[in-house]
C-alpha cells in the first residue's frame, strides 16, 4: 500500500499561468499526494519565462529538480516525458482517477476534445475521460473565440470540469500570491482536498 494519499495527475501546458501549476503542485505534495507531473515543450519555456525555473526534458532531472524544490519525499513527485508511453498515465488500468491540466491552452483544449492522443499529456486526459473520472481543465486564454467556447462546451458535456483562470476579488487580494491561491483554492475544493488558501465568501471579515 502506497504510504502517500490518492495520486493525482498534474498536467501543465504551454499557456500563460505557471505560478498557478506551481502553487497546485506545491500545496498536493505539502497535503501528501502522490503526483504525477506532465510538461509538454512549450510549458517547460513557459515555466522559465515566468517563473525562472530552467526544467530538464529528462525525466529523472526534472523530477528530481521539482522533488527538491518542493520538498517532496522519495517517489511522491513524478515527471513523465511526452512520449512516455509506459507510464501509469497512459493506461486506464493504472492511472489516477482525477487529473488537473494548469494552466490549460486552448490547443491543449482542442486535442482534448478531439481525442487526439498524440502526445502523454492529451492521452492522460482522455484516460481520465474514458475511465469516468475527474478531469479540470484551467484555461488560460483571453478572449475565448467560438472554436475555444464550441470546444470547452463538448468537454463539459462530457463531464469535464471547465475553470478558467480568472480570480476573484472579493477576498481583497494585496499581492500576486493571493491571486494565484485563489485559483488553487477553487482547483482543490473541486477536487475535494481541505484547504485554507484563502477566505469564503461569506465568511470572511464583514466591511
Amino acid at each position: 500500500m502506497s504510504q502517500f494519499k490518492e495520486p493525482i495527475t498534474l498536467a501543465f501546458s504551454g499557456a500563460s499561468g505557471a505560478p498557478y501549476g506551481l502553487r497546485l503542485l506545491e500545496v498536493l505534495l505539502q497535503q501528501g499526494h502522490q503526483v504525477f507531473v506532465l510538461i509538454s515543450s512549450a510549458a517547460r519555456v513557459v515555466l522559465d519565462t515566468e517563473s525562472n525555473i530552467k526544467l530538464s526534458a529528462n525525466e529523472q532531472k526534472a523530477t528530481a529538480q521539482l522533488s527538491e524544490r518542493f520538498g517532496a519525499e522519495p517517489g511522491q513527485l513524478q515527471v513523465f516525458g511526452k512520449d512516455n508511453w509506459f507510464s501509469p498515465v497512459a493506461s486506464g488500468s493504472a492511472a489516477p482517477k482525477k487529473m488537473v491540466v494548469c494552466p490549460c491552452s486552448a490547443g491543449a483544449v482542442s486535442a482534448i476534445a478531439v481525442g487526439a492522443s498524440d502526445n502523454l499529456l492529451e492521452r492522460a486526459a482522455d484516460v481520465v475521460i474514458k475511465e469516468r473520472g475527474q478531469l479540470i481543465l484551467v484555461p488560460r486564454e483571453t478572449p475565448f473565440n467560438e472554436i475555444h467556447l464550441e470546444n470547452m462546451l463538448k468537454l463539459s458535456r462530457l463531464g469535464v470540469t471547465i475553470m478558467p483562470a480568472a480570480p476573484g476579488f472579493y477576498h481583497q487580494p494585496q499581492s500576486i500570491a493571493e491571486l494565484v491561491d485563489f485559483m488553487v483554492a477553487r482547483i482543490l475544493d473541486h477536487l475535494g482536498i481541505e484547504q485554507q488558501l484563502t477566505s469564503r465568501w461569506g465568511y470572511g471579515e464583514q466591511k
